[in-house]
């Protein structure tokens, strides 16, 4: 499932737009953030293994291309070149590009989902994936430690290790749902990093995993991000079922 599948098909000029409001989004960093005294184990390595806290706090904003695979369920998919913009204390995503149908721009942002432009969805998202939780998903795989550190609700990491896909983590939960979303990330036992998240959406009856690989440094001194992202679908055993979505940053 998580072999990489390679296919040769015309691609899409992509479209970058230029927005108002973004000022306000890059004054974020302007204030440090610091470490919790009382801070947990996981959370520092979380943070030193993508780069260190001052590595995060001097990145404002970080953007990408990608080639985007979507999923269907009769075996087809589709390819799509997408850019990502990520504003990681904002804890906002911007998603744009160009499509048959016309230019769309997502965003989503902890105020909600917000239609910039758009192509209909249903012509290339897969089933069973709307455009809240794709950006979503993105966006909290990519700022894993900025979510952490920023976290109002408590969160305990397991003192046993489960076993996924072959490979050992020690899951990090929240204890209390937020609006019907519950997020419980995995800290890789052998690497400590947290390459893998578990979204659970009661009100849509959705359970979502997201995985990151090949974590690079963007810039020389800067954060770690992962090259590759995958969702899936999950059953409520953990049991990975079918891949929605693969992203090849460029």
């Amino acid at each position: 499932m998580m072999n990489r599948i390679k296919k040769t098909i015309c691609l899409f000029l992509l479209t970058v737009p230029i927005f108002t409001g973004c000022e306000q989004q890059e004054k974020e960093t302007d204030i440090k953030t610091r470490i919790p005294s009382q801070k947990p184990a996981y959370l520092t390595e979380a943070i030193e293994k993508t780069g260190g806290l001052d590595a995060w706090n001097r990145t404002k904003k970080v953007e990408f291309d990608c080639i985007a695979t979507f999923y269907q369920p009769d075996g087809s998919f589709y390819l799509t070149e997408q850019h990502h913009e990520i504003h990681p204390w904002s804890n906002l995503i911007r998603i744009s590009a160009q499509e048959p149908p016309g230019k769309f721009v997502w965003e989503f942002s902890s105020d909600g989902l917000n239609i910039i432009e758009e192509t209909k969805q249903e012509d290339f998202l897969p089933v069973g994936l709307d455009v809240e939780s794709f950006a979503k998903s993105i966006l909290d795989i990519t700022i894993t430690p900025v979510r952490l550190l920023k976290s109002k609700t408590e969160l305990t990491k397991s003192k046993s290790p489960v076993k996924i896909e072959g490979i050992w983590y020690y899951p990090i939960g929240e204890d209390r749902p937020d609006n019907g979303h519950n997020i419980i990330f995995y800290e890789n036992r052998d690497s400590t990093l947290i390459d893998m998240i578990w979204f659970v959406d009661a009100k849509k009856g959705k359970l979502l995993a997201v995985r990151g690989y090949d974590y690079h440094e963007i810039d020389k001194g800067g954060v770690f991000v992962p090259a590759k992202i995958e969702i899936f679908t999950t059953d409520n055993r953990w049991v990975i079922q079918n891949r929605l979505v693969t992203i090849d940053y460029h």
